[in-house]
């Protein structure tokens, strides 16, 4: 047994309280964040072992939350694999080489994370050193097809034109590529677990975008091996966006916790994957509205659920820029409060 709820409620097992932590609690919107980043350039920001923990930290002592979550970012890791990432004003993450042939591929090179991204390990163990040792910590990664869909198409995209013709004209190519991939975050991941965090979270913020059949094809099997290689360490949580129709599929990955995103009914999902644990699933533009809709939007998902052992309380995506800090305070001490056992 862990004297961290949110490791017990992973497992499925009764707890105190349902434990709450939050996608991208610590972003833009908090003060602390801006003034810690001043103008330090993003990809700087995000590899900084000092500044990435006490991002991570300050989130955590600020909101009260049961959880951690090691505060990065899904695309350096391609950096070391020879992609030249920036973080536009304006427009997001941009790759000026994006992976777009056969060539490009084959052209990525593969290092042991302890080489290649050496400053994740520095920045576990300078949260750890300061974490409340009740407090867990959660590491991350972004999916193999979400990281390929960023490779391949350079930026952002609605359509993902670049990723579906390299999927459907060279599908040994796109595979080819989703193995490097995979075998990058599962030593990237496995770093992160040989420096102690208590949790990993795979984020595939694209996959919506792929039908069932496409799904099945050409993302499934690189994420199940992804989960395969890391099973029986730590718990690990699977969380996509838009997803709602890939989930029956996503089971057979069989991942420890799968995480919902707000279109997602929450207790007939669970009900019908028969999965241990589930993670979710408030729309986060609740938190821009009044403190009573708040309440009442987080009171309705824990009386939906009604403490089932295995719920893990978080929002459907990410804490936008425009979200009241006090707000997000409110929430996590609601939640605490009115599920206690």
């Amino acid at each position: 047994m862990s004297e961290k709820i949110f490791v017990e409620a992973c497992h499925g097992r009764d707890v105190s309280h349902t434990p709450i932590w939050l996608n991208r609690q610590a972003g833009r919107y908090m003060p602390e964040y801006h003034a810690l980043k001043g103008k330090t350039k993003s990809l700087d920001f995000f590899t900084n072992p000092e500044m990435s923990a006490q991002a991570t930290l300050d989130a955590q002592r600020i909101l009260g939350v049961d959880a951690a979550i090691m505060f990065a970012d899904l695309l350096p890791i391609l950096v070391p694999m020879g992609l030249n990432l920036d973080y536009k004003e304006g427009v997001g993450p941009v790759f000026e080489n994006p992976v777009r042939t056969p060539a490009d591929i084959e052209s990525l090179r593969m290092l042991d994370a302890r080489e290649g991204t050496p400053y994740i390990a520095q920045t576990v163990t300078n949260i750890l050193h300061d974490l409340p040792k009740d407090i867990a910590l959660i590491g991350f990664a972004g999916a193999p097809f979400t990281l390929a869909s960023y490779a391949v198409e350079g930026k952002g995209s609605r359509n993902y034109v670049h990723v579906k013709k390299l999927m459907y004209q060279a599908p040994d190519a796109w595979h080819a590529l989703m193995s490097k991939l995979t075998d990058s975050l599962a030593s990237y991941l496995q770093l992160q677990i040989d420096a102690g965090v208590d949790a990993i979270q795979i984020f595939d913020t694209w996959v919506g975008s792929l039908s069932v059949a496409d799904f099945r094809r050409f993302a499934l099997p690189h994420t199940k091996a992804l989960i395969d290689k890391l099973r029986g360490q730590v718990p690990i949580i699977y969380f996509g966006t838009g997803n709602g129709h890939l989930l029956e599929a996503l089971n057979e990955a069989a991942p420890d916790v799968v995480a919902l995103d707000w279109r997602t009914p929450i207790t007939s999902t669970w009900n019908g994957l028969g999965c241990t644990a589930v993670q979710g699933n408030m729309d986060p533009i609740v938190l821009c509205a009044d403190r009573a809709t708040v309440s009442a939007q987080a009171g309705a998902i824990l009386d939906e659920v009604g403490n089932r052992p295995g719920h893990i309380f978080n929002l459907g995506h990410g804490i936008i820029p425009e979200t009241p800090v006090d707000n997000v305070k409110h929430l996590v001490e609601f939640v605490q409060t009115q599920s206690a056992r």
